[in-house]
């Protein structure tokens, strides 16, 4: 077998001088001196190395080539003369003996530059995805995926987790997103889904006698794409933990996730365990979201009593005001009004603003309506000269939304309220059990369906609904939810129970989830897990802005493969197989 290179693009260094080697890469950009003198720059997947040209034959091979074209360099390593120092091969190049042309770019024009495709639209990056990953620093995203999945295999090994795979074709379940439907050949009329979680089988999995599972698992979902959810598919680590509590997955979580993100992370600290722990309706008080970032040292306080009247329209018969302390924010009227603008954007709810002038009084904003009403807001804000706050307003969801808008984006503006060196983990628990549907108006899930309610079938039993809290818990960092997870609900009497809240019964719950069903009623062990996203993960720890950065071959916004050409019309020979016609809207 004859070895195609000797080194890579990335492996020679002054000591090499005087070998014969052959390097194979991409002919990324050439600069021309003279008909006889050129300096080519060989890129491969691994770093770069300068060709100097030197002769006519050589010249002529590389004239009739485009940018990209790949090639073998066959030559002897020199000192440069003139070094870049900031490259590890710049104290060397290669003057060639023999230059092949292994793979010919057809194309004298390239949709964008290689090492700048990050500046053009995405759009064009995704339909060229081949070129765009040849950028190092695409690239580099990726193999950092790669480093992190692998460190990730490695710590649920350690920490005594099974990796199982689990099916891909399974059927419909309702797990609160739109299945991918897979037609039967076999089975007329009948259908696949593509799993939206391994949910199921993990937890039958426990039935089934296995005690710690995991895998990277692809889930497919039909929902539309945000910054931080890929539309169409996504990767979790998924795991689930026989005889266990909502401690040991804790325990699990933070013993395998804060050195990988320190390992790998743009920023070099990581919260260490126990991660604070938030109750949901706290969160919500307190930062207005169930997604805090703790990196943000602002919080919001209701105000409702100290200002519900002060003949401000909006205060006037409010039900409930929030008000957001900012120490030390001086900044001008324009800047302010511009900030609220933005959160108003976000929010869909507008907010108001005063600060506290030198001699003590409220200044500017709405502040002529507090002047019978300041002292008690300093009072209960601890008020000091020159702080400035930010108020929000409405139905106690709305007001407290608007007010982590606010937070968010006044602690990323106000110099010194936002630690962003750093990763900062927090566990949001004690979510309700049940909710009324916005749409439906009726009591429905709130969370997970499969969740221990937590008092078990004697919650179910005698609370309201509505005041039952399940034994579910959420993983954020810095502000991103990377996961949901659970304490299960392996019981089938308190399952049913459970489901009748929502007007399931028996039969419901037997026909949608049979295979678990009918597992837990051959004894389950009690068994909690949870899934982090693997996408979420790795754009964090990358400071990526878009999950999509992170995944090597993302769809679009409007999930389509532009690469691919998905989705796609089939012929009607391949509908006539799997028993479908289509009836356009």
């Amino acid at each position: 077998m004859v070895q195609s290179r000797t080194n890579t693009c990335n492996d020679l260094r002054i000591g090499d001088a005087g070998k014969s080697v052959t390097l194979c890469g991409w002919y990324e950009n050439i600069r021309k001196v003279s008909k006889n003198l050129a300096f080519l720059i060989l890129r491969d997947f691994y770093g770069t190395t300068q060709i100097v040209i030197e002769d006519e034959k050589m010249m002529a091979i590389i004239d009739d080539l485009n940018r990209e074209s790949t090639i073998r360099v066959t030559g002897i390593v020199r000192e440069r003369s003139s070094k870049n120092m900031e490259l590890p091969t710049g104290e060397i190049e290669v003057a060639p003996t023999d230059i092949e042309v292994l793979g010919r770019c057809r194309y004298n024009e390239l949709p964008f530059e290689v090492t700048r495709s990050k500046d053009f639209d995405e759009n064009t990056r995704l339909t060229y995805r081949f070129l765009d990953l040849r950028n190092p620093e695409v690239k580099s995203k990726i193999v950092l995926r790669s480093q992190i999945i692998s460190d990730i295999r490695k710590a649920m090994t350690d920490e005594g987790f099974l990796e199982i795979t689990t099916p891909i074709l399974t059927c419909s379940s309702p797990e609160g997103a739109r299945d991918y439907l897979v037609p039967s050949r076999l089975h007329p009329g009948e259908f696949y889904a593509l799993p939206q979680a391994p949910q199921q089988f993990k937890q039958i999995l426990m039935a089934s006698g296995f005690d710690r599972y995991f895998q990277i698992a692809p889930c497919f979902r039909d929902e539309d794409a945000r910054a931080d959810r890929s539309p169409g598919e996504f990767y979790q680590l998924d795991m689930e933990m026989s005889f266990a509590t909502s401690e040991d997955v804790f325990s699990v979580i933070e013993t395998v996730l804060p050195p990988i993100f320190e390992k790998y992370g743009v920023y070099k600290t990581a919260g260490k365990p126990p991660f604070r722990r938030i109750s949901y309706f706290d969160a919500l008080e307190t930062y207005g979201t169930d997604k805090p970032d703790l990196r943000i040292d602002l919080v919001s306080q209701d105000v409702t009593e100290e200002l519900k009247g002060c003949g401000f329209g909006p205060f006037d018969g409010a039900d409930t005001i929030k008000a957001i302390r900012v120490s030390s924010f001086n900044a001008s009227r324009k800047v302010i009004d511009k900030l609220l603008q933005d959160a108003e954007v976000i929010s869909g709810f507008k907010g108001y603003w005063f600060r506290i002038g030198e001699d003590g009084q409220a200044v500017g904003g709405i502040s002529k309506f507090l002047a019978e009403r300041k002292d008690s807001l300093v009072s209960k804000l601890d008020l000091k000269q020159g702080d400035f706050v930010a108020l929000t307003v409405g139905k106690r969801n709305e007001a407290q939304k608007a007010a982590g808008v606010l937070i968010k984006i006044l602690g990323a503006n106000a110099e010194g309220h936002m630690d962003s060196s750093r990763y900062e983990f927090c566990w949001i628990v004690d979510f309700p059990m049940y909710e009324i549907g916005e749409e439906s108006g009726e009591l429905e899930f709130c969370h997970n369906p499969f969740s221990m309610p937590k008092g078990g079938a004697a919650a179910l039993d005698v609370e309201d609904p509505l005041t039952i809290m399940a034994d579910q818990y959420d993983l954020v960092c810095n502000g991103v939810e990377l996961s949901s997870g659970a304490v299960r609900n392996h019981d089938p009497e308190i399952m049913i129970k459970a489901f009748e809240k929502v007007g399931l019964g028996e039969e419901d719950v037997k026909k949608k989830f049979p295979a678990m069903y009918n597992a837990f009623c051959y004894g389950a062990p009690p068994h909690a897990g949870i899934a982090p996203g693997i996408d979420r993960m790795v754009m964090l720890i990358a400071g990526e802005s878009s999950i999509r950065e992170v995944i090597p071959f993302p769809m679009n916004k409007n999930a389509q493969d532009l690469m691919m050409g998905s989705p796609s019309r089939v012929e009607e020979k391949q509908l006539s197989d799997v028993h479908i016609k289509v009836v356009e809207p």
